[in-house]
């Protein structure tokens, strides 16, 4: 059934995480063999770390698939697909490993599950250089399910720097195929709500801090708008460690959803924090995109494998982005076109149509 070995090098574009979650979940879901070599090439620390290898094994698992040279400091690993199965599958960073970039490479895989799936994902819920789980939340999921599907993200333990030891399930049925999206009218801000939190030993006061520098900052760009941001103390009970973080979510009139984040860090004073996660809002806010920078290369994937052209409007066009599209048309053959925003009201901002004809993969299990 399966084809020649298809050759990644995990050294381009990106260069790192994201090459191995995207290649491996189209590997997964094509039925491709692969090769990844020069794994994370060019990072302080190069080759796998421990997120990496327990995304890389829980794709495994998920399709009875064979891998070889998976192991800490690995660049070089092998995988073969079987087929997609349903079920209870768990995956640990044992670290603050991102349970949402777990999220973000198995997702797509179960969609095209034999039968129903849960994912018991566990590791850091709110950690740094990923999207934080109330960002999967509030942003990520409202928008992917408009591809066709529903999931359901039930956080029961959120988990900080450096300890993880956080726990999140998600459940979903698998679909017959995802429909193509059209996210290119951003429309006007008609809200804006957020959470600022503090887990663990951290002050109260640095919550509330956090929240009304991000209003203060805020109100000034949006004079007549209401804008609530909630001071959250985490239930000891639900949050492993200590952490504190801000998530602030923009509504739109015509249905977008776009977001600015921020976490705290030991010495930074919770007003540069909140500030930071507004400006960050603010940012997205103005290129006119009807996505944020932190959604566009999350929907790259569901895109490739939709029945159809999508077609959705970003800002700037990042470097996860790129390489996500560089991948989607190399394994799943899928045609990505990039282009700068023609609408008269993009003419001064740097706004783009990233638009895509699907392959429009069915399940055949179902």
């Amino acid at each position: 059934m399966a084809g020649p070995r298809v050759e990644v090098d995990g050294g381009v574009l990106e260069g790192g995480g994201q090459i191995l979650r995207v290649s491996t979940a189209l590997s997964c879901l094509l039925g491709v063999p692969l090769r990844v070599q020069k794994i994370r090439a060019g990072r302080s620390t190069p080759g796998l770390r421990p997120q990496h290898l327990s995304g890389l094994e829980m794709i495994r698992d998920l399709c009875d698939g064979q891998l070889d040279g998976a192991a800490i400091g690995s660049t070089e690993v092998t995988f073969t697909p079987g087929k997609i199965r349903g079920g209870t599958h768990t995956a640990d960073t044992k670290t603050a490993g991102s349970v949402c970039l777990l999220l973000q490479v198995s997702l797509p895989c179960v969609l095209f599950a034999a039968s129903s799936s849960e994912l018991r994902l566990r590791g850091g819920t709110n950690a740094e250089m990923a999207p934080q789980i109330d960002y999967m939340a509030t942003v990520f999921k409202p928008i992917v399910e408009k591809f066709g599907f529903k999931f359901n993200c039930d956080i029961k333990m959120r988990g900080y720097y450096p300890k993880g030891g956080g726990e999140v399930i998600v459940q979903m049925s698998p679909v017959k195929q995802l429909n193509p999206i059209n996210l290119t009218d951003r429309g006007s801000v008609t809200k804006i709500h957020g959470r600022a939190f503090v887990a663990g030993v951290l002050p109260f006061k640095m919550a509330k801090d956090m929240a009304a520098a991000a209003v203060r900052c805020l109100r000034k760009e949006f004079r007549d708008l209401y804008v609530n941001i909630q001071p959250v103390q985490e239930p000891g009970d639900q949050a492993f460690g200590n952490g504190s973080g801000i998530i602030i979510t923009a509504e739109t009139s015509s249905g977008c959803l776009l977001a600015g984040s921020s976490l705290g860090k030991r010495g930074v004073n919770a007003d540069k924090v909140g500030i930071e996660a507004a400006e960050m809002l603010l940012a997205n806010l103005r290129h006119g995109g009807a996505v944020d920078e932190y959604l566009q290369d999350q929907l790259i994937i569901f895109m490739a494998l939709a029945s159809g052209v999508s077609r959705i409007k970003t800002g700037p066009v990042t470097l996860h982005t790129k390489t996500a599209i560089h991948f989607a048309e190399q394994l799943a053959k899928a045609k990505f076109t990039v282009k700068k925003s023609e609408d008269e009201e993009d003419a001064s901002r740097d706004a783009y149509i990233i638009e895509c004809q699907g392959i429009g993969m069915t399940n055949p299990n179902l």
